[in-house]
């Protein structure tokens, strides 16, 4: 009884013409912070998109790399080690990773290379624990290494499907937990994570290759929502996704592009390249082009049917590798 008399009159205060009318000002004082706030990032957001936040320094940086044996993987781990910062590279080839490192040593780089299944979760935590005891703690986390197998989604083997997912997914869950807790403790890192055009965009032959990019991208938000939440909004670790158009890597085996100045087969220089200046800059996406970004957010306003329209204009994508 005493509980329920309780209730009703904290309904009642709260129903009061005074209480009423003040938190009706609080939300309205609320909206009104909300809004500044809003369009004053889209307006600071809009001018670094214009005119380009400034490149920052990462000459003091331990960066770790998956997949650097070859690619855009060992790309990036040349173009950082050009820049100063401490290169670790991490790839399930031993002699084309060691290749990698060698290449960076010669010209006056620092470079420490791990043979690594980042598929093994045993592996990883391993392996991050080596690498923190020799060469200390890794600042830029770049999620690189992945496969693409190419044909029907009914062709596709059980092994394949399985493969696909643990490469190109579940191996980033491994990697954050591996290195994250670091960053966390020291309130400072960056997580680069490679995801496809085909994470935003379906194409036929790479049914599962799809979801296991669409998944990174959900991942990577849903990381980055989480680390702001519990931390009020004071976690200082940054995360950039990028999604580049098909690159020649060797993955992309019989490439179908009709307009070739347009949707050209991307060199893995210039898309490390793009990745670099994308982290450096802590911009949290990245499609490589950029314009592809805006032209899927734009078309995904239309109906699918007059979109795919679109997509047949343009007569691009993947044939089967069978």
């Amino acid at each position: 009884m005493e509980s329920d008399s309780s209730s009703r009159l904290n309904r009642d205060t709260n129903s009061t013409p005074g209480a009423v009318l003040y938190n009706s000002v609080i939300i309205i004082v609320d909206l009104a912070f909300l809004l500044f706030k809003f369009w004053f990032r889209v307006f600071v957001e809009l001018y670094y998109g214009l005119f380009g936040a400034e490149e920052r320094n990462v000459a003091n940086d331990v960066i770790l790399i998956t997949g650097t044996g070859h690619g855009i993987g060992k790309e990036l781990a040349l173009q950082y080690s050009a820049l100063g910062a401490t290169i670790v590279g991490w790839d399930i080839n031993e002699a084309m990773n060691a290749d990698t490192i060698k290449q960076i040593k010669s010209k006056g780089g620092k470079a420490f290379g791990y043979t690594v299944d980042v598929t093994n979760r045993e592996k990883v935590l391993e392996t991050a624990s080596k690498v923190l005891t020799e060469v200390g703690d890794v600042t830029i986390l770049i999620n690189n290494a992945g496969i693409m197998p190419q044909h029907e989604m009914l062709k596709h083997s059980e092994k394949e499907i399985r493969m696909v997912f643990e490469i190109n997914t579940v191996a980033h869950c491994w990697m954050f937990q591996a290195f994250l807790p670091r960053m966390i403790e020291k309130n400072r890192g960056h997580i680069v994570a490679l995801s496809s055009i085909a994470g935003i965009v379906g194409f036929k032959n790479l049914v599962p290759y799809c979801g296991s990019k669409f998944a990174v991208r959900g991942m990577m938000e849903a990381l980055c929502e989480e680390l702001r939440l519990y931390s009020d909004g004071n976690s200082k670790i940054k995360f950039t996704t990028v999604y580049p158009y098909m690159v020649d890597t060797g993955l992309c085996k019989r490439v179908k592009i009709r307009f070739e100045n347009f949707l050209k087969l991307l060199k893995p220089s210039e898309v490390a390249a793009a990745i670099v200046s994308a982290q450096r800059r802590g911009i949290v996406e990245l499609t490589v082009p950029r314009y592809m970004f805006f032209l899927n957010s734009f078309l995904r306003n239309f109906p699918t049917t007059a979109s795919a329209y679109v997509r047949d204009f343009f007569d691009s994508g993947i044939e089967s590798d069978m």
